[in-house]
């Protein structure tokens, strides 16, 4: 495992650069959000998915979430309402996934039986530094792993536990042990359908 220590409120564009080119070229990264660690890969590369999956032991039909550069890309891979669209712009970025009705952008392997995806814009420097330089989301899953009731927070037991099983950590310090909130609309009404962290009052809950 590479370790790249990144200042978390100014991170070092030259190993920003080269954690993109890291991603681009397939590498499997941990990376800090305003959450807990994430696990990040490429949107297209599956084999890199699959090691995800193995690595937390998910099944098939478990979900994947975009993590998203602003609004205006999330509108490209997900279906905007007059509500979904007021409340994202509220809320992101933050602590927050929506679920949204998935647009033809999104890989099918991607999509639950709804055809809805998951979708994120965390307020954290680092990614929206590394997202700053793509010109697509990335594939995020939480850094929780199996029999574990938190996700990871500290870089040195994520070098410790996952040295061999991921490629690139991005250390920013010590991270949250919440996950985010998910909140999932229905005939434009909004509902929290996982709490975390985050004010869930914006959303009734």
């Amino acid at each position: 495992m590479q370790r790249f220590h990144l200042h978390p409120e100014n991170p070092q564009p030259r190993l920003l650069g080269k954690a993109a080119e890291a991603v681009a070229g397939g590498a499997l990264l941990a990376c800090p959000t305003d959450c807990s660690y994430v696990l990040l890969c490429d949107l297209t590369d599956k084999a890199a998915m699959q090691r995800i999956r193995a690595l937390r032991r998910l099944d098939e039909d478990h979900p994947f979430t975009l993590l998203c550069r602003d609004l205006k890309q999330v509108s490209v891979y997900a279906t905007l309402g007059t509500t979904e669209h007021r409340l994202l712009r509220a809320a992101a970025p933050g602590p927050y996934t929506f679920l949204l009705a998935a647009t033809r952008e999104v890989p099918k392997r991607l999509q639950d039986k709804r055809r809805t995806v998951g979708v994120r814009i965390s307020s954290h420097p680092v990614p929206q530094g590394l997202l700053a330089l793509r010109d697509e989301p990335l594939l995020c899953s939480t850094l929780q792993l199996p029999g574990d009731e938190f996700p990871l927070t500290d870089p040195d037991d994520i070098e410790d536990r996952l040295g061999k099983q991921v490629d690139l950590l991005l250390d920013a310090g010590p991270g949250d042990y919440q996950v985010s909130t998910v909140v999932a609309f229905e005939d434009g009404v909004a509902r929290v359908v996982r709490p975390g962290k985050g004010d869930l009052a914006r959303f009734g809950g």
